[in-house]
């Protein structure tokens, strides 16, 4: 389970995780040395991050005098544990791993800093088009939800129950059997192999879903869970203390890149973060760019705001995953992102 996962934290290493790839180097050698290096471990990778591969493409970290290696944990329990041991500094996952820390009572618990998106960038994905679905299509069916513990699935469920579904396995009697059996980087391949009726899916993996044959997105889930501080950037408190420059320039470059976002075209965008994305064609990133748009997933600046964790832990209670509420004013910091805006 995933409160369970700090005991083994530092048994695990970057080496087994998923190597994007996605190094911001220099071209001049001298400037090299000179840049700080950042390990960000982000919990997926997903064009939902859109302004972060920005930030990298458009040479805003090294502007700031950074050098970013950016790897995939494939989890929110794998990039906290990631930046407990110290293997990465900076982690890109969802607040609901601060909170699960904070509340164990670990002294160096993770801090947020920096919010990133606004809104769940999942989608529903079904085996055949459905141009007419509602929510009420899931009755008496299956559907991929992620992994217990998770914002993915715990906003799945938020969204089923405020809109009067009931969740369950009894099918016969409409109940919607939300599946966490499957790993949520596994998910998309189980769902092309048979496995259920839907599945959840961010995106490029939706599209290239559609692109493939096997599913058809039929519904944003961003769209009725509201604004929760899905993805942020965090540290753990003893870096924060010791590095605050290097996290001052960190989210000065997200804004560059925020800002630019805001003002881009969805074309520009998709170029901007193709080389991370190479088995996407432009037109695909488009489209993705889009929808994210539509959804109003992406922050306009780093500021984390109480309303916005107050909504996540809201989220929380209402699938049994809050023990108890934790204080804003210890796993969130906005001095830094007040210092830049």
């Amino acid at each position: 389970m995933f409160k369970k996962f700090i005991t083994v934290a530092s048994s695990l290493a970057l080496s087994a995780m998923c190597l994007t790839g996605c190094n911001q180097t220099t071209t001049d050698k001298e400037a090299k040395k000179t840049l700080d290096k950042v390990t960000i471990a982000e919990v997926t990778h997903s064009v939902f991050y859109a302004p972060q591969y920005v930030a990298m493409s458009q040479g805003f970290f090294e502007e700031e005098g950074l050098e970013i290696d950016l790897v995939n944990a494939q989890g929110a329990d794998k990039t906290m544990a990631a930046l407990i041991s110290g293997e990465a500094q900076v982690g890109l996952m969802g607040p609901e791993a601060s909170i699960y820390v904070y509340n164990q009572g670990n002294e160096n618990y993770a801090v947020n800093f920096a919010q990133l998106t606004k809104t769940d960038g999942s989608f529903i994905v079904a085996r055949e088009e459905m141009p007419n679905f509602t929510l009420e299509d899931l009755k008496g069916k299956d559907i991929l939800g992620g992994r217990k513990g998770g914002v993915p699935l715990m906003t799945l469920e938020y969204v089923l129950k405020k809109n009067g579904l009931t969740i369950g396995t009894n099918k016969e009697a409409g109940e919607v059997n939300v599946r966490t059996d499957v790993q949520f980087a596994a998910m998309a391949g189980a769902f092309a192999a048979g496995e259920a009726d839907f599945t959840t899916a961010f995106e490029p993996t939706a599209t290239q879903l559609e692109k493939e044959g096997t599913g058809y997105i039929v519904t944003s889930i961003g769209k009725d869970s509201g604004k929760i501080p899905y993805t942020a950037y965090s540290a753990t408190k003893s870096y924060m203390k010791d590095n605050k420059e290097v996290l001052e320039k960190f989210t000065r470059a997200l804004y560059k890149a925020q800002m630019w976002c805001k003002d881009a075209t969805d074309k520009e965008i998709a170029e901007a973060i193709q080389p991370y994305f190479e088995d996407n064609s432009i037109d695909e990133l488009v489209t993705v760019a889009k929808q994210y748009r539509k959804i109003g997933a992406w922050c306009e600046n780093p500021y984390f705001k109480e309303e916005s964790l107050n909504n996540l832990m809201k989220v929380m209670e209402t699938a049994g995953e809050l023990e108890k509420e934790a204080p804003y004013d210890k796993i969130v910091d906005t001095s830094i992102a007040q210092d830049v805006i």
